[in-house]
């Protein structure tokens, strides 16, 4: 069942992202002083004492600004106050009334949903003045707060919850979804990837760079499945990335990125493989994440020119480290080849969370050795004991040895590739870590013997 949903809104710069991370207790949403950081709706569960509801963070909401991005925001804004069940009007008390303030008020009111007007930047009870000016929208109350500080929020929330629906029906446990993380250089068509999926405009999409700043998390259920996306700020290289703003957002897409299980890593196939894509890569190869290779706009390509092989090829030079990637063509914007997705999602989340049973792991290193034996070490032979997984996300083993500073690296590939081969591992990366047996297992071999 979903939780009753509370839509957080107002002009730019009055508050709303920070009301919505004390709320949440997190530091969700992106906070600065310029106006406008927010853009599409963000949302977090939260509590207050024993109620459970969904907080919705909405973007600065400009009634009668005709920009192209204003009106995008003002939609998507309008569609989370469709969606609420209280909606929290948010005005700056330093500010005082504005004609935008009387708009964005009587455009809510038409909802008829409960509506709860809150100065903010009140800091004590001295400064509680400033908030009777906004008697003039005709509210029947005022909650004069600081969401920064917190003053008066306790009072906000103990009347908030008294306007939640009651919930009759059993909430039942949620399933663990898969989390995707969608990731990219700027105006590759990462928010487009996921409109496409939804088949709705629930995240905001336009032709400008660095549209989207925040990561936004979307679930989507298939064929009895759960699936958790995050559209992520396109990440810059770093001499490009100059605003404060900027740095922020591309903090939070790695941080995105080392939260979830696999990330889909857009690439335009008009433009091919980038310098940009290929740090993008690095990023997700060091934290040992699984990777989708998704070659967008396909559909923009001249005949000639969808040739996948050579695409392939290109991918397999600059990326070699990602040569287990699976590769696949699609169109965000019409949807061409997402049919394919989720199956190659699902497939390669289980060869990510595969476990291998300790013996089979090592039947299969006594027989790599046995087929090709490991490079003599400052000459003495290399010996492998023993091997064992020691987690998942991706699969990683340990194997004692006589001497694991002596495994070159090409044979490490090779005992990679055989574990790869043997437990259909080909989708996903694996690691190794080789460690000498302890002094103790030795004596006690010598004894056993």
């Amino acid at each position: 069942m979903i939780s009753s949903l509370v839509a957080i809104v107002g002009r730019p710069n009055v508050g709303k992202s920070t009301l919505f991370n004390r709320l949440c207790r997190s530091r969700k949403a992106i906070v600065d002083r310029a106006p406008g950081v927010t853009r599409d709706r963000n949302y977090s569960p939260a509590r207050w004492n024993d109620h459970e509801f969904t907080i919705v963070d909405t973007g600065g909401f400009e009634p009668v600004s005709e920009d192209a991005l204003s009106v995008q925001m003002r939609e998507q804004t309008l569609l989370a106050v469709e969606e609420a069940d209280v909606i929290l009007f948010l005005v700056d008390a330093n500010a005082g009334l504005t004609h935008d303030d009387r708009d964005i008020y009587l455009r809510l009111s038409r909802s008829e949903k409960p509506l709860i007007v809150c100065a903010n930047k009140v800091d004590g009870p001295e400064h509680e003045r400033l908030a009777d000016d906004f008697f003039g929208l005709g509210a029947e109350s005022i909650f004069p707060i600081s969401s920064s500080h917190g003053y008066g929020v306790s009072s906000l929330m103990d009347h908030l919850v008294t306007l939640l629906p009651e919930r009759t029906q059993t909430i039942e446990q949620e399933t663990a979804a898969i989390s995707v993380a969608v990731v990219g250089r700027p105006n590759v068509g990462k928010s487009s990837l996921i409109n496409s999926i939804l088949g709705e405009p629930r995240l905001l999409v336009t032709d400008i760079p660095g549209t989207t700043r925040d990561a936004i998390d979307t679930i989507v259920e298939k064929d009895g499945h759960r699936f958790l996306f995050k559209d992520t700020a396109g990440i810059r290289r770093k001499s490009r990335v100059g605003l404060r703003l900027e740095k922020y957002s591309v903090m939070k897409s790695l941080k995105s990125m080392e939260e979830c299980h696999i990330a889909l890593l857009l690439i335009d196939a008009t433009e091919g493989v980038s310098e940009q894509d290929v740090r993008i890569s690095g990023y997700a190869y060091e934290r040992g994440m699984a990777v989708i290779l998704l070659l967008n706009k396909w559909d923009l390509l001249e005949s000639e020119a969808k040739d996948l092989n050579r695409h392939k090829q290109e991918l397999e030079r600059k990326l070699k480290y990602l040569s287990y990637a699976p590769i696949l063509p699609i169109s965000a914007l019409t949807g061409k080849g997402l049919h394919r997705l989720f199956d190659i999602i699902l497939d390669l989340y289980r060869e990510y969370t595969t476990r291998v049973a300790t013996p089979e792991l090592n039947d299969l290193i006594q027989s790599a050795v046995s087929k090709h034996s490991p490079p003599r070490f400052r000459n003495r032979p290399v010996k492998f004991y023993y091997a064992t997984q020691t987690g998942i996300r991706p699969p990683s083993f340990l194997i004692f040895a006589n001497a694991p500073e002596g495994v070159h690296f090409s044979y490490e590939r090779f005992l990679a590739n055989q574990i790869k081969a043997r437990f259909h591992l080909e989708m996903t990366p694996v690691r190794l870590v080789f460690r000498a047996r302890s002094e103790p297992s030795r004596r006690r071999r010598r004894k056993r013997t």
